[in-house]
């Protein structure tokens, strides 16, 4: 059986290599301009999550009065 996602990024967290991404992630969140990005990117993350699948090929969302089927 393969491992978890989880079981997976418990290991990494553990790791040598996983303790220094985890202290860069800190070192570069602590700058205040690096902050404003993450915002950035968690708004995006929320707002992508929200609307669900987009591009060319999803479906239309439905209208607000539409009846439901």
């Amino acid at each position: 059986m393969a491992p978890s996602l989880l079981g997976k990024i418990a290991r990494l967290a553990t790791s040598p290599q996983g303790k220094r991404a985890f202290n860069q992630a800190k070192d570069f969140a602590a700058k205040p301009e690096n902050r404003a990005k993450i915002e950035q990117a968690r708004q995006k993350l929320v707002e992508r999550a929200g609307r669900g699948r987009s591009g060319p090929d999803a479906p239309a969302p439905p209208e607000p009065d539409a009846p439901k089927r």
